[in-house]
Order: C-alpha cells, then sequence, then structure tokens
C-alpha cells in the first residue's frame, strides 16, 4: 500500500508530515510535500485524513479491490467522503458521519 500526493493540489501546510509515522514525507524545494520512498508507506492513512486539500491519495491495490484505484478524503463538518476513483475515472464516494462511525 502506497499513497500519492498531488504536487498541484499540495499547499505545503505540513500537516501530511507532522503525522506520518514514519516520517516519509518532506516539503521539497518548492514548499510541496512529497514522498520519495513509496513502497515504505505504511498504509496507515494518516496523511490521507489529515490532507484538507485533498493533494494526498492512497492507492487501492488489488488485495483490497482496488484494481489500481486512488480514495481520497473530503471532510465537510463531521461528514467524511471517501472518494474513490477508478482507473477509468468512473467516482464512487462513500460518505460516512464520524460521530457515528464506531457506534455498535
Amino acid at each position: 500500500m502506497s499513497i500519492h500526493i498531488d504536487q498541484s493540489s499540495c499547499v505545503g501546510c505540513r500537516s501530511c508530515v507532522e503525522v506520518c509515522p514514519g516520517n516519509l514525507i518532506h516539503i521539497n524545494s518548492e514548499h510541496k510535500a512529497e514522498i520519495k520512498r513509496p513502497e515504505d508507506c505504511w498504509g496507515c492513512a494518516s496523511c490521507l485524513k489529515e490532507c484538507r486539500f485533498n493533494a494526498v491519495a492512497y492507492y487501492l491495490g488489488a488485495d483490497v479491490g482496488g484494481r489500481g484505484a486512488l480514495m481520497r478524503v473530503h471532510t465537510e463538518g463531521d461528514l467524511s467522503h471517501w472518494i474513490i476513483t477508478k482507473p477509468n475515472s468512473e467516482s464512487i464516494t462513500i460518505t460516512v458521519d464520524r460521530k457515528q462511525a464506531n457506534k455498535y
């Protein structure tokens, strides 16, 4: 599992850098976040959930049914919108109320 950082969407806020438990994300000379060795990514998705500019996407591998899809998270208040974009550009959105997410 790994992440992709969209340089055109990144504003260099450092939120992803601060939450990465592996210290894998750094700010480059253009003041944008980058991950130099994506293969070292643990797949924890901390950066994905922290990015408020939709610059970080999570690769969904075939092992989780993604077959190369990218997943982003967009947060609006208590709602998290998990947006999955397939290689053919088709999108699926899963909306979760964060206050109710762990309710059993």
